[in-house]
């Protein structure tokens, strides 16, 4: 532990100083075994190696990095971000590694070491925790929601529903299921469809209308959605049934959560590379576009990727750590599981391309169907030889290919003057979709063209389920591990603990199973954790860069892996690290501020997407996520510091006090004790001398002075003096 600092500076700052010359991080094998005797520990490495994976590689490497690179020049933005994950994401993942390890505390315990008014650091980690979980745990209640509908055939998002209340038909969009029909050879049924899912799609019809039944707006809250409360319900006791029994149980929970992802990703790879458009879905991911380096915007989106996939100030990272024994090679475990995460985003987006490749190249040949089917039924032979109509297959307009109508279409279409569109594959390649919507609108539409499609869906939907469950035990323990370290009531009573928490979460999360939910999960993904995450980082890395020092923080780790890591990370911490986390801090607020908040709603009536900007109470619910979880650092500062200032001057009084003891009070001299001593135990023979008795160390003793003639004499006689 940390010793208490010295009460006698002169200084307010001296304080820091004070406690940061004292700390020492770097703790002996039996000092961690005397303190920390009754911790947890990992049951092997494989465990703690597949717990930082789980928590580290979640639904961001799935639907969030795939889409950036689909925005950001594809191949130029892998090389991007590889860059600012060597020069800023590892080492702050080997930081944070090796301060868990070493102190074996959770967040909140890590920084109060290293000195006490940086307690608060911990608690704004717990906060941001607790936010991510709460709207974290929405996402597998939806993944849980469409597993539990992928077992039935046809999906439930296949087709539109017949609407019974009207004759209308949705032409447009039984014009495209004719043309859906006709490429996998399925019967034609035409059916009057649901206004709503005409106008957009059977899978967006469903998303929005019957798993969220989103309403307009944020203003609208509507009714609570009771199956998806329910999903709430049993997303959240599984959360508790598996961290019930802390790392010993989430472990066990770990090698299949951890695991079963990649199997399943491994098995879409091979699937989909077996699709037609696959190739052209690849070709468009790796194709390099170098100018996008200059756009500030991309080193910023580029640098919030590397900072959320690696999990850097969650506290997690800290917690998962501080199970390890102190020899463990952290700076080896900080590049495994980089190296892991960046794969896993590249494999996560094979698969994603591959996918939208496949949906790309069929909508362009139902575009080309179309065009093709309605220029032949107006157009005569001759007038088709005039355009230079190529011999195709009338009376098969799927037939025809999207190279070769591309073709024709270069040369003649702008001169039509019809309603005819171009079929460009990479514009449909350009619409890529970001976060749920890739999921559950993009993906799910694909699936239901599979072959065998129930078994798709629950094996995609499964996957996400893992992804998720592993990032949300990882999220709990940021959360529960630095609470019952600092807290030895809490320590105690890790079970009541675990099931409170989770009981609070479910009960707070009922905000977003109401019908305007959804546009609050977009809320505390955009700004509950984004601003608050990049504070803590910063203070941490100013923690241990110029607050303890980052040649001693070396010497620590020299300690504590009998090696000493390369120099280059100390210029890293001090400068690199700490000024492209400042960068990153001030490009987000700038891009809060001049483009202001803004989401993305649902219109029943055009059903279609739009941006609102947010209302002044939703602007004022924003600033107040992002104050509450950035508050607790200056407030542990401000609170250390007058707790500081009330023990001096209670050292103050005490001083006083000595000074008026001391005109009562004088001190003796050895010579007088031992005169006194030789009083009180005379020798029995001349030449024998009496054994000298020394004064403990830091002793101090006094006798008191003769306030009266009688005292006085009386001491005289009893002293000798």
């Amino acid at each position: 532990m940390t010793e208490k600092p010295s009460l006698n500076g002169d200084e307010d700052g001296a304080w820091l100083t004070e406690s940061q010359s004292q700390s020492q991080i770097a703790l002996s094998s039996d000092a961690n075994e005397t303190n920390n005797g009754d911790r947890p520990a990992w049951d092997s490495k494989i465990q703690y190696v597949l717990a930082q994976v789980g928590f580290s590689v979640g639904l961001g490497n799935v639907w969030r990095f795939p889409y950036l690179c689909h925005q950001n020049g594809g191949g130029a933005f892998m090389l991007l971000y590889v860059f600012l994950l060597a020069v800023v994401g590892v080492p702050l993942f080997f930081m944070e590694l090796a301060a868990g390890q070493s102190i074996r505390q959770g967040s909140i315990g890590v920084w109060k070491h290293i000195s006490p008014k940086l307690a608060g650091i911990g608690y704004s980690s717990c906060l941001v925790c607790f936010y991510v979980a709460l709207y974290y745990n929405v996402i597998i209640a939806w993944s849980l929601f469409y597993m539990g509908n992928s077992f039935q055939y046809p999906l439930p998002w296949e087709n539109c529903p017949i609407d019974v209340t009207t004759n209308d038909t949705g032409r447009a969009y039984l014009f495209r299921q004719v043309i859906r029909c006709h490429i996998q050879s399925m019967p034609v049924l035409l059916l009057s469809t649901v206004k709503e899912c005409a106008r957009s799609s059977a899978t967006s019809y469903f998303w929005f209308r019957k798993a969220l039944n989103i309403s307009n707006s944020i203003e609208e809250s509507g009714e609570f959605n009771s199956i998806m409360t329910g999903c709430l319900l049993a997303a959240w006791s599984i959360v508790s049934l598996a961290m019930i029994k802390g790392i010993k149980s989430s472990a066990k929970v770990m090698y299949f959560s951890s695991v079963f992802p990649y199997v399943v990703l491994f098995i879409f790879l091979i699937r989909g590379l077996t699709l037609d458009g696959a190739i052209e879905g690849i070709t468009y991911m790796f194709y390099p576009r170098l100018e996008i380096w200059g756009n500030m915007q991309v080193w910023r989106q580029a640098a919030t990727q590397v900072f959320f996939a690696l999990g850097l100030g969650y506290g997690s990272v800290i917690a998962y750590s501080s199970y390890n024994p102190v020899q463990n090679n952290c700076h080896r475990d900080a590049l495994l599981v980089s190296g892991i995460n960046f794969m896993t985003s590249v494999l996560a987006s094979l698969v994603v391309f591959v996918i939208l490749g496949f949906r790309a190249k069929n909508i362009a040949k139902g575009c080309v169907a179309e065009n093709v089917g309605l220029l032949s039924s107006i157009w005569t032979r001759t007038q088709q030889d005039q355009h230079g109509w190529p011999r195709f297959n009338m009376t098969e307009p799927t037939s025809v290919s999207v190279s070769d109508y591309r073709e024709w279409y270069s040369h003649y279409g702008a001169t039509l003057g019809l309603n005819i569109t171009d079929c460009n594959l990479e514009e449909e390649m350009n619409k890529g979709v970001e976060g749920t919507g890739l999921a559950f609108i993009a993906f799910t539409e694909v699936m239901a063209l599979f072959p065998a499609s129930p078994f798709w869906s629950a094996l995609f939907f499964l996957m996400l389920l893992n992804l998720g469950m592993s990032t949300m035990f990882g999220t709990m323990q940021g959360i529960l591990t630095p609470l019952m370290d600092n807290f030895k009531f809490l320590g105690r009573h890790r079970t009541l603990l675990t099931v409170c928490s989770c009981a609070l979460g479910f009960l707070l999360g009922l905000l977003f199973t109401q019908r305007s939910g959804n546009y609050f999960v977009a809320m505390f993904d955009d700004y509950s954790a984004t601003l608050p995450l990049v504070i803590v980082v910063i203070f941490e890395t100013i923690s241990v860069s110029w607050v303890y020092g980052t040649d001693r923080f070396l010497d620590d780790i020299e300690d504590m892996l009998k090696w000493r890591p390369p120099v280059v990370y100390k210029y890293l911490w001090k400068y690199v690290c700490l000024v492209a986390m400042i960068g990153l801090l001030a490009a987000s607020l700038l891009r809060m501020v001049f483009k202001g908040p803004t989401y993305t709603a649902w219109n029943e009536s055009t059903a279609s997407e739009m941006t609102l900007e947010y209302p002044g109470w939703a602007l004022v619910m924003i600033v107040l996520l992002i104050v509450f979880a950035s508050l607790p650092v200056p407030i542990g500062y401000i609170h250390s510091t007058l707790q500081h200032r009330r023990l001096l001057g209670a050292d103050s009084v005490d001083d006083v006090g000595k000074e008026v003891n001391r005109d009562l009070y004088t001190k003796c001299s050895s010579v007088e004790q031992l005169d006194f001593n030789s009083h009180q135990a005379a020798p029995e023979e001349d030449d024998v001398r009496p054994r000298t008795t020394f004064l403990p160390v830091g002793g101090e003793h006094y006798r008191l002075l003769p306030q009266q003639e009688e005292e006085e004499d009386e001491v005289e006689q009893d002293t000798g003096v």
